[in-house]
C-alpha cells in the first residue's frame, strides 16, 4: 500500500508541475487511493485466511503436524518443506529412542534374572561350606569361584552394553601383537578351562594388528565365553590361517579399485554343540538367542551383537560358520584398508 501511495504522490507531483487542473488531480488521487485501499484490504483478508490455515497446520506441534495450505511464494514453500522434514526427523528420532529404551528395559529385566542365579548359587554354596567337611569345602570353593566369575561377566556385559553406543571417545588405536591380546583373554578364562576340563589348542600368532586393546580383548573374551558355554567336552582351538585359503564368502576381502589385500585371519574353533543352519544368518542380531539360547534359558542374545558392533567400529571383519552337533568356527579378519592419496 505504501508503494502505491508513493507512486500516486509522484504522479500527482509530475502532473502538478505540468499545470494540470487541481480538481482533476484530486479526483485522480481519490480514485487511485480507493482502488489502492480496496486492493490492500482484499490482500490483508487473503493473508489472514492463509495465516489461519498455516497456524492450524502447526497447532499440534510438537506432537502433530497438519496439512499446509498451498504456498504462494517459493520462500514459504521452502519453509514448509523444511518444517515437514524436521518434523519427520523428530518423529523418527523419538521412535528410535522409544525402541532403544524398551530394548534397554528388556535387557535389564533379563539381566536381573540372570545375575540372581549365580548370587543364589553362591549363597547356597556358602551355607554348604559351613556344614560339610574340609574336602567338600574345597570343592565348594571352586564352584563358588566359578559363580563369582559369572557374576563379574554379567556386570562387565551390562557396562559394555552401555558404552558400546559411543566407543569412539574410549578408543585408542595402536599396533599390538595378536598373541598378546589372545593371551589376555585366555588367562581370564583359564579357571573355566580347568573346571570344565576343556583342552586348549593354541598356536602362537606372531602377526601385528592395528586395533584398540581393551575392545579387541572384549571381543576375544566373548567368543571364548560362548565357546566354553556350549562346549561340554573336547577342545577349543585358536590359530591363524591365510585369508586366501578360506572358503569363498568366509571373510570379506578389502578392495581398492582392482587391487586386493589378503591377510591372515584369526580363527577360534570349538567342538561344541554348534549352531543350527536356520539360526546362523541371525546370530549377530540384537536379542536373538536361537535354538541354543532357548534351550539354555539364560542367553540374552547380546554378546555376539556387541562383538559385531565393536568389530564394525574397529573396522574388523567377523563371521561365524558352524555345523550343528560338530562345533563352531569364529573367523576374525583383522586386516585394515590402506589409504592412498593421489598426487
Amino acid at each position: 500500500m505504501l508503494f502505491y501511495l508513493g507512486f500516486l504522490g509522484i504522479l500527482y507531483l509530475v502532473l502538478y508541475l505540468y499545470n494540470i487542473r487541481q480538481d482533476a488531480l484530486r479526483y485522480m488521487i481519490l480514485l487511485g487511493g480507493f482502488f489502492c485501499l480496496s486492493a490492500g484490504m482484499l490482500g490483508l483478508i487473503h493473508y489472514l485466511r492463509h495465516y489461519e490455515k498455516v497456524a492450524q497446520a502447526v497447532k499440534g506441534l510438537p506432537d502433530e503436524l497438519g496439512e499446509f495450505p498451498e504456498s504462494e511464494e517459493i520462500t514459504e514453500e521452502t519453509y514448509q518443506n523444511r518444517l515437514t522434514e524436521l518434523f519427520e526427523d523428530k518423529n523418527a528420532l523419538e521412535s528410535k529412542m522409544r525402541i532403544g529404551y524398551q530394548e534397554m528395559q528388556d535387557y535389564y529385566g533379563m539381566w536381573v534374572h540372570q545375575i540372581k542365579t549365580p548370587i543364589s548359587a553362591m549363597n547356597l554354596l556358602l551355607q554348604t561350606m559351613e556344614e560339610n567337611n574340609e574336602e567338600q569345602r574345597k570343592e565348594a570353593v571352586k564352584e563358588l569361584k566359578l559363580e563369582l566369575f559369572k557374576t563379574e561377566q554379567y556386570v562387565e556385559m551390562v557396562l559394555t552394553y552401555l558404552r558400546v553406543g559411543d566407543i569412539s571417545s574410549d578408543m585408542m588405536l595402536c599396533w599390538y601383537k595378536i598373541d598378546t591380546l589372545i593371551r589376555q583373554a585366555v588367562r581370564k578364562y583359564s579357571q573355566m578351562f580347568i573346571l570344565k576340563k576343556i583342552k586348549l589348542n593354541y598356536e602362537e600368532c606372531r602377526q601385528m594388528v592395528l586395533t584398540d586393546e581393551k575392545w579387541m580383548v572384549f571381543v576375544l573374551e566373548q567368543i571364548l565365553s560362548n565357546a566354553l558355554k556350549y562346549t561340554k567336552k573336547g577342545a577349543i582351538s585358536i590359530y591363524t590361517e591365510p585369508g586366501e585359503n578360506l572358503e569363498a564368502g568366509n571373510v570379506a576381502v578389502h578392495k581398492k579399485g582392482q587391487e586386493e589385500s589378503v591377510h591372515s585371519v584369526l580363527v577360534i574353533e570349538d567342538t561344541g554343540i554348534g549352531i543350527s543352519k536356520e539360526d546362523l544368518p541371525r546370530v549377530f542380531e540384537k536379542g536373538f538367542t536361537g535354538y541354543n539360547g532357548r534351550q539354555d534359558k539364560k542367553s540374552t542374545g547380546i554378546g555376539l551383537y556387541l562383538c559385531k558392533s565393536v568389530c564394525e567400529k574397529l573396522n574388523h571383519d567377523i563371521a561365524i560358520y558352524s555345523v550343528q552337533g560338530k562345533g563352531t568356527k569364529v573367523v576374525l579378519g583383522l586386516s585394515r584398508r590402506e589409504l592412498q592419496c593421489d598426487d
